[in-house]
């Protein structure tokens, strides 16, 4: 009989746990109208910088043909003799960041493989932080590092020009390297320490397996981290501002100065340029080219992540 009490009061104490008061339920629903507000207002946020810069963008193309933008090779909006060739800026962008990738994806997935494979725990719990703490330098710091310091130092080797593409992508590369880095380091600690085990048991050293299995488990993950070091690297301003400089050149020569499309836009956005001019304008086109190959990159980095993607049980 006492047992059976106790088991009513068990059922009725679980019974009011579950039965909420219409206060709860006013108070859930307004935390959820908030949550929603916020997600919201992230949405409409982009949707209105999308509009802006692409109304500002078609505005420019009723005044400059997109054979002009397009096919042109010179890009001299600011000159009296006016060129609108979008090429040399997209050039010294990809410049730049191909020497940057050069340097952060041997860079970034070697210190990955070390802290996962190799590093002893509180080795890896120091060198990780630290690592990542270059994230967090101030890009302009970068630029100037490479400006004063790298390119003066390079200059005893090698016949560069003071500003130069060189300069500004290594710096970029070591900027991104944390990037590449901790989301290799996720990557490659994600696959299941069976696949290791059963490489180590058929008797595969332990190097033979982390080029092997390990890496090739965590190739999604890793070709991801490397585009969003790509779009890091194409978005990069200051860095390029400071250290590669503002001469639009359809050049792969690394030792020239060159300017990126980011650059451009810091140029245009001193106010040098009425609002409303042609000139102001550009800033639009070059920013919608400058989104279109973001979101291009975004795009194939979401497709090889799920193309690519590993499940294991």
């Amino acid at each position: 009989m006492q047992n059976t009490n106790s088991q009513d009061g068990l059922y009725l104490q679980s019974r009011e746990s579950l039965d909420k008061n219409p206060s709860e339920d006013i108070s859930e629903k307004i935390v959820g109208v908030i949550l929603f507000a916020c997600a919201l207002v992230s949405v409409l946020t982009t949707f209105g910088i999308v509009l802006i810069i692409f109304q500002e963008t078609f505005s420019f193309f009723q005044e400059v043909s997109f054979a002009q933008f397009f096919f042109d090779t010179k890009w001299t909006p600011l000159f009296a003799e006016k060129h609108f060739g979008i090429w040399p800026l997209i050039n010294g962008t990809f410049l730049t960041t191909a020497i940057a990738m050069a340097v952060a994806i041997p860079l970034g997935l070697s210190s990955a493989i070390y802290l996962s494979e190799y590093a002893q725990p509180k080795v890896a719990a120091i060198l990780r932080p630290a690592v990542e703490l270059l994230a967090g330098v101030p890009t302009v710091v970068y630029g100037y590092f490479a400006l004063l310091f790298l390119t003066p130092l390079l200059r005893n080797v090698i016949p560069l020009e003071i500003f130069n593409a060189l300069s500004a992508g290594l710096m970029m590369g070591v900027m991104i390297t944390p990037t590449v880095g901790s989301i290799s380091l996720d990557a490659i600690r994600a696959v299941p320490r069976s696949l290791r085990e059963g490489s180590y048991a058929l008797g595969i050293t332990k190097l033979e397996t982390i080029f092997k299995v390990v890496l090739p488990a965590a190739l999604s993950g890793i070709i991801a981290s490397i585009i969003l070091g790509i779009s890091r690297a194409v978005g990069e301003t200051m860095t390029v501002l400071i250290a590669a400089g503002q001469q639009p050149r359809l050049t792969i020569n690394f030792a020239e100065s060159v300017e990126t499309m980011t650059a451009y836009m810091a140029q245009i956005s001193g106010g040098d340029s009425p609002r409303g001019s042609l000139n102001f304008k550009t800033l639009y086109a070059v920013g919608a080219v400058l989104f279109l190959l973001t979101l291009a990159l975004n795009i194939v980095s979401f497709w090889i992540a799920n193309r690519f993607k590993e499940k294991y049980d």
